[in-house]
């Protein structure tokens, strides 16, 4: 292998143009020295790599490609080892097209089940994001393709992304939005981590030190290259100073002239630029020496990986008994839905596929069951306006033939979705209910007194209060990619036991989510008011029904926990969590076994259970197996604002067991040291932050003593007067006539309660 030189060997032309784009995908070479391109490319479901003479996007014009199910679906499999395959899966893709790195994946947060890009992000959780994350990033880098672990960071709207501040306290920006990042950064070491379009607290994320210098690089230890998203960058030179090394895609030389203008009269250390230079040709060095010219993949194989992935990730909402369907009954089947026969299968935007072959459930059904025993009726038009007339006159006819198809069959199948044009990247969604004329289809069919089974396809979340309480069954089939149309069949006649559970909470409807009253924003600004209390954390502190909670998904056995354990780590790393899993029905299958952790006793506001470890368990029917499930420190952290570090509370933590956020199963507590040590104290602590201190309530009683205590003294002697004197800051009360301290006193006590705690901190 041949190694690249040095940035210290190039020119600044040479170095500046290194950090930035040759074209739309390829980074810029340096000939002279023997510094190739490499190809940068979309994902993050599949390889979206231009064709020759496409549009600068290749968006419908790029290669063929295995297109697997978008990120919402594999959130939704709560499966880390599955997603490896998925990963490594992608990288021999991207390997056999030349590329170097793909795009991907995206871990934002659903903060609001109205974003736009929803179906691309796998979760409203930061633990299950960044799990998931990190296995996909390993399986692709498995390969010697680079990840791009994007948008970093708080990208969770479409609307005015490209300026948008989104305002959010350290605690929830940390602990929710960037806490998935900062795992697969520590644990999968991706290549390249992508900057996001919007500002950050007023700081554009391209050019925000705080985010990409302090943070990424000396705190969490990353070492790759920091590429912006396409055309992010809002200045280059200070860009490059924040600590984003490569700008794409291309500004034909533009702002590579800033960077050498800025060198040149001194405002710009030309070291920084060196820095970034080494850095790009560190990654182009990975890509060099990896790349394969020869490299090939199995479309047949791959194709049956997409179709066993998405069979894993369908949700199984809701079954009365009618799921699953036996193919040898010789019951009928009437099949209802346009998206049966033409699938949505991805999301639009710039992450969409030409995918190397295109399964439809409608077909798949027939062959499982027979084309004699399935009809089918489009029962809607896909794109037809509501108020359009001569739509409105087909859309009856469409409905008469559904409802007479519904009447003939024993079984009935209805499929339901949301259009491409409802949900897509460079816009928000403006509502969560599914087209008029396709609710209007299912009350016609629901009031033949067929027992309905629903099959959804969408994005994002989709309201389904209206209806979920008058069919039998719900399949949540999200976007499958392309052969989710036979996962589709495969679970609804039960080749595929469901084992799929929502990586997000459905509402009853979109004014109870936590984000509603501060989503979208408006000025340039989105004010991250619900703080902590995303999704399921909102919803369970208020004790707010739902539709279907987080973590929720049926199976067709059941599973039954027990012998539930949980202990300290001896090396006080975390902890672990023990439990046995027994399947007591008559069927193979999955159960994702879900740990939540309450600190009842917290001194920090907390949700009242957050989601801290899973595990995706396969026990066959009748067995029983013993499930261990560990947690790391660093996930049972907060981030403490006033001492700013993450922080072990000492105490009590409950460790509960579920199915779901709501559906819990065993508890049990354990006992931590923690790391928190004791917090410092200010000029303008209060009395009760004094005696709360062990140090400063010694310090502060003593000076007291000797002073004679005065009205203060008093004060705390009598239970009624306690409570307002430990809300006074302490230098107010110097301000009072006849104070027994003074503010030079307070001054000295802080220095020595100070002085004294730092003596006393774990180190």
């Amino acid at each position: 292998m041949v190694s690249l030189p040095r940035a210290s060997e190039l020119s600044t032309e040479e170095k500046a143009s290194l950090t930035s784009g040759k074209s739309f995908w390829e980074s810029e070479g340096v000939e002279r020295v023997g510094i190739p391109s490499i190809y940068l490319t979309d994902g993050p479901h599949g390889v979206r790599k231009q064709a020759q003479g496409g549009d600068h996007l290749g968006i419908g014009d790029s290669v063929p490609a295995t297109c697997f199910p978008p990120a919402v679906a594999l959130g939704s499999s709560w499966d880390a080892e599955l997603l490896e395959r998925v990963g490594a899966a992608l990288g021999e893709e991207a390997k056999a097209e030349g590329v170097g790195v793909l795009l991907g994946p995206g871990i934002n947060i659903k903060r609001s089940p109205l974003c736009g890009r929803n179906f691309e992000y796998l979760s409203e959780d930061p633990i299950l994001s960044g799990r998931l994350g990190a296995a996909l990033v390993n399986g692709l880098q498995s390969q010697g393709v680079g990840g791009s672990l994007k948008h970093f960071a708080a990208n969770n709207q479409e609307t005015d992304r490209l300026r948008v501040s989104a305002d959010i306290d350290e605690r929830p920006l940390r602990e929710i939005y960037l806490r998935g990042f900062q795992h697969v950064v520590r644990n999968a070491k991706p290549w390249t981590v992508m900057c996001s379009y919007n500002r950050i607290n007023g700081v554009y994320a391209s050019e925000d030190p705080w985010l990409l210098t302090r943070v990424l690089r000396d705190e969490w230890g990353f070492d790759g290259v920091v590429v912006s998203d396409w055309g992010a960058v809002n200045n280059r030179v200070d860009a490059l100073v924040a600590g984003l090394d490569l700008e794409m895609p291309s500004s034909d030389g533009v702002t590579d002239a800033q960077l050498v203008a800025a060198v040149g009269d001194g405002s710009l250390d030309e070291s920084v630029l060196t820095t970034a230079a080494d850095r790009v040709i560190d990654l182009v060095q990975k890509a060099v020496d990896h790349a394969d010219a020869s490299a090939t993949y199995d479309r047949d194989a791959h194709h049956a990986l997409a179709r066993e992935v998405a069979g894993r990730s369908v949700v199984l909402l809701k079954n009365e008994g009618v799921l699953p369907l036996d193919a040898a009954s010789g019951r009928s089947v009437a099949v209802i839905g346009e998206f049966a026969r033409t699938p949505r299968y991805q999301g639009a935007g710039s992450s969409q596929i030409v995918p190397t072959r295109l399964d439809n459930a409608l077909d798949e059904i027939r062959a499982i069951a027979g084309d004699g025993a399935v009809t089918f009726s489009a029962g809607y038009a896909l794109g037809d306006s509501d108020s359009d007339g001569d739509a409105a006159a087909d859309a009856s006819a469409l409905t008469a033939e559904a409802v007479a198809a519904a009447e003939a069959a024993d079984d009935v199948l209805v499929f339901l979705g949301l259009p491409g044009e409802d949900e897509s990247e460079g816009f928000d969604r403006e509502h969560l209910e599914l087209p008029s004329a396709q609710t209007a289809l299912l009350d016609a069919v629901i009031a033949t007194g067929a027992r309905v089974t629903v099959v959804l396809s969408n994005g994002g979340v989709v309201r389904v209060s209206g209806w979920a309480d008058r069919v039998a069954a719900i399949v949540e089939g999200w976007l499958l990619g392309q052969a989710g149309g036979g996962a589709v069949a495969d679970v609804l006649f039960g080749v595929v036991n469901p084992s799929g559970r929502l990586a997000e909470s459905i509402p009853l409807r979109l004014e109870d989510t936590a984000s509603y009253l501060n989503f979208p924003g408006e000025k340039g600004h989105v004010r991250y008011g619900e703080g902590l209390f995303v999704g399921y954390r909102d919803f369970d502190a208020r004790d707010a029904a739902v539709s279907f909670p987080f973590g929720h998904g049926l199976s067709y056995t059941s599973f039954a926990f027990s012998g539930l354990t949980v202990a300290a780590d001896a090396d006080g790393d975390g902890i672990a969590v023990s439990l046995d899993v027994a399947n007591i029905g008559d069927r193979d299958g999955r159960e994702v076994v879900q740990v939540y952790v309450s600190v009842p006793g917290s001194s920090v506001q907390r949700p009242v259970r957050e989601l801290k470890g899973f595990a995706n368990v396969a026990v066959a029917a009748g067995a029983t197996e013993r499930v261990t499930v560990r947690i790391p420190n660093e996930d049972l952290a907060f981030y403490d604002t006033a001492q700013e570090r993450w922080t072990v509370e000492a105490g009590e933590y409950e460790v509960t067991v579920g199915a779901s956020s709501r559906d819990l199963r065993g508890s049990a507590t354990v006992t931590l040291a923690g790391d928190a040590g004791l917090p410092l104290l200010a000029f303008d602590s209060t009395i009760g932050e004094w005696l709360a201190h062990p140090i400063g309530s010694q310090i502060l009683m003593g000076a007291l003593a000797q002073s004679g205590g005065g009205a203060v003294a008093g004060m705390l002697d009598d239970p009624g007067l306690r409570r307002m004197a430990e809300s006074m800051p302490l230098n107010r009360v110097a301000a009072f006539p006849g104070s027994p301290v003074t503010a030079e006193q307070i001054q000295q006590l802080v220095a020595a309660a100070n002085a004294a705690t730092a003596a006393n901190q774990p180190a």
